[in-house]
């Protein structure tokens, strides 16, 4: 058994230790509530996008009537030979599985599209990592490329996630555009943590070109979050104090939704062509715009969690340190006792 001065060493480091994963409870929590917001903030001009676009599709011709052939780049579907993978990851840990499972989920997508040529761009210093050690770095393929089948890493984003600014997304999405109307890429799937609030996540696969259908999210692969994940994510957010209600917005969502399902003649400045071909870029936009945001709200959560967890196994520690630091203390002392006792016997 170790000594008390031991014990009382360790105690301090754990009482240290304690204190370091509060405050990072309570800053992730901070810093949760300021991304829900953000969120929250940026549902109206997505939502009033999407049902103004549907509104679009049903006052303009935007399929060829006699091939039958999408008359817009983005909603051409074609044969998937070459993807485009953006890994949406975290800068840091301390996350508990955040990170974990996103590359976990990364590896098997790539898995089941073995065969075919994948790029993948990151964002977040983890997923960098992560992949670098397996993926080897080169140059956006060209359309006439005649490279062998591979897995390649084009590009990346770190620190971005501090600060996600509409820029970002905007940029982003213009590369991915111009390179799928060029033919350069067949598809682009986002892997990132959907937040709808702190016990409602899942990490999904979502596809973002071609378009399929406006308005409703091409989810090809998901991951819940277990009954017991919820639970600590409640535990954590009730603690830190944190709000558990939606971003989803579900009364702005059916008031805009009533603008693309009017049966009203709408007079748009420019002709509905004009406008659906302009606007659906800013659809893709706005798409990897709330996959950034949502990411960077689950991440928050995520390590409030896990420093919640932390704060209470160093809890638990600490007790079960004191009990033995007193039952060490407490053998030292009735040794001490037999030993005077046993020498006053003998005289």
């Amino acid at each position: 058994m170790a000594n008390v001065l031991d014990i009382k060493r360790r105690i301090r480091s754990v009482i240290n230790t304690r204190q370091i994963t509060k405050a990072m409870k309570m800053v992730s929590a901070a810093k949760l509530r300021r991304a829900q917001e953000r969120a929250l903030a940026s549902r109206p001009y997505a939502q009033m996008l999407t049902h103004v676009l549907k509104s679009l599709v049903s006052r303009a011709e935007i399929y060829d009537p006699e091939t039958g052939e999408p008359r817009h780049p983005l909603l051409a579907q074609r044969e998937e030979r070459n993807i485009l993978l953006i890994v949406v990851t975290g800068d840091k840990g301390l996350a508990g599985a955040f990170n974990t499972n996103i590359l976990k989920s990364a590896m098997q997508f790539l898995g089941e599209k073995a065969g075919k040529n994948v790029e993948i761009e990151t964002v977040g210093r983890k997923g960098r990592d992560f992949l670098r050690r397996r993926f080897p770095t080169a140059e956006p393929r060209s359309q006439d490329s005649n490279e062998a089948i591979r897995t390649t890493i084009i590009g990346e984003k770190i620190g971005v996630l501090n600060r996600v600014d509409h820029a970002l997304a905007t940029e982003l999405a213009e590369r991915v555009i111009e390179r799928y109307t060029k033919g350069e890429i067949d598809s682009v799937y986002v892997l990132f943590n959907e937040f709808k609030s702190v016990i409602q996540q899942r990490l999904v696969v979502e596809r973002v070109l071609p378009i399929v259908e406006i308005g409703v999210a091409d989810v090809q692969q998901t991951r819940e979050l277990t009954v017991k994940e919820r639970e600590e994510a409640q535990k954590a957010a009730i603690s830190a104090g944190v709000g558990m209600r939606s971003t989803q917005g579900r009364e702005f969502d059916e008031a805009a939704a009533k603008f693309g399902t009017a049966q009203v003649d709408y007079i748009y400045e420019q002709s509905p062509a004009e406008l659906f071909r302009d606007l659906l870029p800013k659809y893709v936009g706005i798409q990897i715009f709330h996959a950034l945001l949502e990411s960077v709200a689950a991440e928050h959560a995520a390590r409030m969690t896990a420093m919640e967890s932390a704060t209470n196994n160093a809890t638990d520690m600490i007790d079960s340190l004191t009990l033995a630091m007193n039952r060490a203390r407490q053998a030292k002392i009735t040794k001490e006792i037999i030993e005077i006792v046993s020498g006053a016997a003998a005289q």
